[in-house]
């Protein structure tokens, strides 16, 4: 089985936090939410309360498929502050394992070079963070070993590109159909 590990701070945005987290549970993947602030619990940036998996002093991450960082502020400001959450990265990117960031968090991957040469997205006006990065404006974005997603309306399409990417496309796609995501695609601008 797959296992993703998501860091979460104080300020992370719910939306894409849970939903990518729920996505991946539904397929079968073992992802877990790794707190950041010293405590199992961290607050949203809406005020939300979430209680997660463990802290990132319990995490053992050599066993990462993925390193996920949900956006939000200032949620992305603390995943970039964070010393453990820029060492697991650059651990994750020099052994050529899988990184996804979405939102404003892609500006910790910037910040942190990985970026440079790649294809990326992220929510508009935060492209000047993601340096040397050939930003695309897409919902989502898969360059090599990273995803990037542009913010909340685009975690679920975010979420299911990563499942496919850890499973299979027949996974994503049943998951698609049964969460009603292809019908609402197909009414939208109706």
């Amino acid at each position: 089985m797959a296992k993703v590990y998501q860091f979460m701070a104080d300020g992370t945005e719910e939306i894409e936090a849970l939903t990518t987290i729920d996505v991946l549970r539904r397929g079968g993947v073992e992802a877990l939410m790794v707190s950041i602030t010293g405590s199992e619990y961290i607050t949203s940036s809406h005020g939300i309360e979430i209680k997660c998996d463990m802290t990132i002093e319990e995490a053992d991450l050599r066993d990462a498929d993925f390193l996920l960082l949900p956006g939000g502020l200032p949620g992305s400001t603390n995943l970039l502050e964070h010393t453990g959450v820029r060492e697991a990265l650059m651990k994750q990117a020099a052994d050529g394992g899988r990184i996804g960031a979405i939102c404003a968090a892609p500006m910790v991957l910037g910040d942190l070079g990985l970026l440079r040469g790649k294809r990326a997205t992220c929510y508009p006006g935060f492209e000047k963070y993601m340096d040397g990065a050939d930003y695309t404006e897409d919902i989502f974005t898969v360059d090599g070993n990273v995803i990037t997603g542009c913010g909340p309306a685009a975690t679920l399409p975010y979420a299911y590109a990563i499942l496919e990417m850890l499973t299979d496309k027949e996974t994503a796609d049943g998951l698609r159909e049964g969460m009603m995501f292809n019908r609402l695609v197909s009414k939208i601008g109706r």
